[in-house]
């Protein structure tokens, strides 16, 4: 069965970004593996408890860094139509959202420190109830994105 997918895909740019967050996190996980192993050195525990604390750090590094965020790429998609925007995204389990443009109330694009860095965006589509998201999007497109879907939620909002 082949489901039609959204049709555009986030910034490969992105795919650096996750990668260089999980470098982060990976070095937060080795921290504290460290911190267990000296314990483990101090204390005259017993040195299976540093060597599953280094294994479980090696296991979420790998993951984080080349895993993850490589499938989370892969698998984000999104696409704006007139009445609608489609989300598609996940790691393990794949979500597919629909956003009617009637619902959507502001878009806002927000880019930190290593979004910036790498000129992306990431775009925020808020309604009543929820607030959804398109990660790492080239930063002009972003903007772009973020006035064509004002404008498009404006004439639903008028055609109702």
């Amino acid at each position: 069965m082949n489901i039609q997918q959204p049709a555009k895909q986030i910034s490969e740019l992105g795919l650096k970004v996750w990668r260089i967050t999980g470098v982060i996190y990976s070095l937060i996980f080795w921290s504290i593996a460290i911190s267990i192993g000296v314990l483990v050195y101090v204390f005259d525990w017993l040195i299976w408890i540093t060597i599953s604390a280094a294994g479980i750090a090696l296991i979420l590094t790998i993951m984080n860094i080349f895993i993850i965020p490589s499938v989370r790429w892969r698998r984000w998609r999104y696409e704006v139509r007139e009445q609608e925007i489609e989300l598609q995204h996940g790691v393990f389990f794949i979500t597919r959202t629909l956003v009617p443009m009637v619902r959507v109330q502001h878009v806002d694009t927000v880019h930190g420190p290593l979004l910036r860095k790498y000129h992306l965006a990431t775009i925020q589509i808020s309604t009543a109830a929820t607030k959804h998201e398109i990660p790492a999007v080239d930063l002009h497109e972003a903007e772009e994105l973020r006035h064509a879907i004002s404008r498009l939620a404006r004439v639903a909002e008028d055609d109702v």
